[in-house]
């Protein structure tokens, strides 16, 4: 069994593949004081739960936006799965072509996330990816699976978490799109904002990519916590996959298995 983990800055995600086969995925909040052991019971408690033996666990590989944390998760996994992972960092294999002006600037997640969609989605034709995390990223990939650019916005969680602290009287919401855009009580006022806000931002900006790509055949791709909750109010993407990170990840481990098998 392989475990892939994607350290975000809001949440860490875990996925144990058996084969091809995902056998579980859960995720924890990131907490920069958090010790390696921390993280380690919390693994074996979910391992455990599911019945799974930490010795079967035989390799992982993991990506991470947090770098005061890679030795934390890098230690654990040695220390409580005896595994040398591997990590999405330069050297590392991904046959992804990129244009970037600097690479090294281009963050692990979108990385993945960009071989991911070549990888299950790749049909000849342009893909934007968008992914809602901690800030919301989108990806543009040309027809031939080349990265040629992106955009970063403000991710939903930390604009709702910013109007909260920033006014006296406005709690906080759950993110989920109210019954209408004219509101009519502070709670559905707030969301509507959020949601439909972040779903015309993602319509603007992905209509543009089009403009500048000119090409009106895009396949658009959804990730990340909040995918569903924007794609729903958009007409704008075509696919909605959430384990799109972690598959990528184990899509790697695997790549980079094989070439080091040679």
């Amino acid at each position: 069994m392989i475990i892939c983990i994607d350290v975000g800055n809001s949440n860490i995600k875990y996925a144990v593949y058996d084969g091809g086969e995902r056998k579980i995925s859960f995720r924890v909040s990131t907490d920069l004081k958090r010790t390696s052991d921390e993280y380690g019971a919390q693994l074996a408690e979910m391992l455990n739960f599911n019945s799974i033996a930490a010795e079967d666990i035989t390799g992982g590989i993991f990506s991470s936006v947090v770098p005061s944390l890679d030795y934390t998760i890098e230690h654990m996994l040695r220390v409580y799965l005896h595994i040398i992972p591997k990590q999405i960092a330069p050297g590392l294999k991904t046959g992804l072509r990129m244009r970037a002006d600097n690479a090294h600037e281009v963050g692990a997640d979108r990385i993945v996330n960009n071989v991911a969609a070549i990888r299950e989605y790749g049909c000849g034709k342009p893909m934007i990816v968008v992914d809602f995390g901690t800030a919301t990223t989108f990806n543009i990939l040309s027809a031939d699976g080349e990265f040629i650019g992106g955009v970063i916005a403000p991710g939903i969680k930390g604009s709702l978490e910013s109007l909260v602290s920033g006014t006296a009287k406005l709690p906080r919401v759950e993110i989920e799109a109210p019954k209408s855009v004219i509101a009519t009580n502070t709670v559905t006022n707030m969301q509507a904002g959020i949601v439909f806000g972040f779903a015309g931002l993602v319509e603007f900006i992905v209509r543009k990519i089009k403009k500048e790509l000119r090409a009106s055949d895009v396949m658009t791709i959804a990730t990340g916590g909040f995918s569903e909750t924007i794609a729903k109010e958009t007409g704008c993407i075509d696919v909605i996959d959430k384990m799109l990170t972690l598959d990528g990840l184990k899509y790697l481990y695997d790549l980079n298995s094989s070439e080091e098998s040679l």
